[in-house]
């Protein structure tokens, strides 16, 4: 079963239940779709990339060997997020790097340059105008625009990996959206107006 022959939900559902009787191939795909961004949203809060590829590693690793118990997790990308944040937090508390209690206020976020078939729609004189919004965001703003818009969250999704309310991640992205769409105003055209639509 590949990624595009289904809807992504369902997917993370079949692998799960692959996953909890011990297919390797299915903890395979799923490490293999899901460990760079996680890896990238690691690395946002803890600002080391060895770290941030052993919080993934580890947590992969306590998926394998908890996989009889995969079955009573409700979204596994939800649950894959909220680990790596997690122990993320518990890697700067640990390292005394960032007081646990304030972790989304002072990031830097590192968009990528990911090719996606949004991205290849809208001209590159776009793209440097979109790079150089983000830029400006907020660091918790920038972080919301990151998990709906490159690892493809939805709103509720991220609303419980942040352990914020939805009203909040839409308000965020209203401030990103509005913030975008001024830099680039002179230049919106219609395939352009696409990385606005609400998830």
């Amino acid at each position: 079963m590949k990624f595009e022959d289904t809807s992504k939900e369902e997917l993370y559902v079949q692998l799960k239940l692959r996953i909890a009787t011990g297919s390797e191939a299915a903890f395979r795909q799923l490490f293999d779709h899901l460990f760079f961004p996680l890896s990238q949203f690691a690395f946002s809060l803890v600002k080391s990339k060895d770290a941030a590829t052993e919080i993934v590693d580890e947590i992969f690793i306590r998926l394998w060997n908890n996989r009889s118990d995969i079955s009573s997790i409700e979204n596994l990308k939800v649950y894959l997020y909220k680990s790596a944040k997690n122990a993320s937090l518990n890697y700067l508390a640990r390292t005394a790097k960032r007081s646990i209690n304030e972790p989304f206020d002072e990031i830097h976020v590192q968009l990528t340059d990911g090719y996606n078939p949004e991205s290849l729609m809208i001209t590159s004189e776009i793209l440097v105008k979109i790079r150089e919004a983000v830029e400006t965001l907020p660091p918790r703003c920038k972080m919301i625009f990151k998990l709906v818009r490159e690892d493809g969250l939805k709103y509720k999704e991220v609303a419980e990996v942040l352990n914020i309310s939805y009203k909040t991640v839409d308000a965020q992205m209203v401030i990103a959206v509005n913030a975008i769409r001024e830099k680039i105003k002179m230049h919106l055209d219609l395939p352009a107006r696409k990385i606005f639509q609400k998830k």
